[in-house]
C-alpha cells in the first residue's frame, strides 16, 4: 500500500495536534479573581458569619466604617460561605502548579493528567486562624480559568471541624498591580 504525500502530511498533522494537546495545560501569571465557596460540617462558621454581618449592619454608618477599619479591610465570607478575592500568581507559582496558595502554608501538586492537578496542604496556625490541612483537585478549563473541590480540616473551639470548598479561578490581568504573591509576602 502507497502513502500519497496529501495523506502522510495529514496523518503528520493529527500526530503533531494529538502530541500538543497532551501537553500539560498552564495557567496564565498575572492577577487573578477567587471565588470561594465553604460549607462546614457543624455550620458553626456560617452562623458566626451570619451573626457578625448582622451586628455590622445595625451599627450607625460611622461606627460600622470604624469597626470595618479596625479589622483591617479583611475580606471575610459572607453568611452562606462564599469569598472573593484577587491574588497573584508569578511565572514561579505557574511552572509549579501552585494554584491559590496561602501564606503560612505549605503545598504538594500533583499532575493527574495535563488539565488536572491533585493538591495536598498544611497551614501553619496564625493569630487569625488555627492550624489545617487539606486535599483537593484543580481542574484547569483553560489558561485563563479553573475550578476546584477541597476538603479542609481544622479545629474550632478546641473540636474538629471539616470545610468543604469549592472554587473558580478567572484570570483578569497581567499586571498584579498591588497584590503581592503568596511568595512575595
Amino acid at each position: 500500500m502507497t502513502i500519497t504525500r496529501p495523506i502522510l502530511a495529514l496523518l503528520v498533522a493529527a500526530g503533531v495536534c494529538t502530541f500538543a494537546s497532551a501537553q500539560n495545560l498552564k495557567l496564565r501569571p498575572g492577577l487573578w479573581e477567587l471565588q470561594t465557596t465553604m460549607k462546614t460540617t457543624s455550620g458553626q462558621m456560617e452562623a458566626a458569619l451570619a451573626q457578625m454581618q448582622q451586628q455590622l449592619a445595625s451599627m450607625p454608618p460611622e461606627q460600622r466604617k470604624q469597626m470595618e477599619q479596625m479589622m483591617g479591610g479583611m475580606n471575610l465570607p459572607s453568611s452562606d460561605g462564599s469569598h472573593t478575592m484577587n491574588i497573584c500568581m508569578t511565572q514561579k507559582d505557574v511552572d509549579l502548579d501552585h494554584v491559590d496558595m496561602r501564606e503560612g502554608c505549605t503545598q504538594k501538586t500533583t499532575r493527574i493528567d495535563a488539565r488536572t492537578l491533585k493538591v495536598s496542604f498544611q497551614c501553619a496556625a496564625r493569630t487569625d486562624e488555627p492550624a489545617s490541612s487539606g486535599e483537593g483537585t484543580i481542574t484547569i478549563a483553560s489558561p485563563t480559568a479553573y475550578s476546584g473541590k477541597q476538603q479542609v480540616k481544622t479545629t474550632v473551639d478546641g473540636k474538629a471541624e471539616q470545610m468543604n470548598m469549592t472554587q473558580t479561578g478567572k484570570w483578569l490581568a497581567s499586571d498584579c498591580g498591588k497584590v503581592k504573591s503568596w511568595s512575595e509576602k
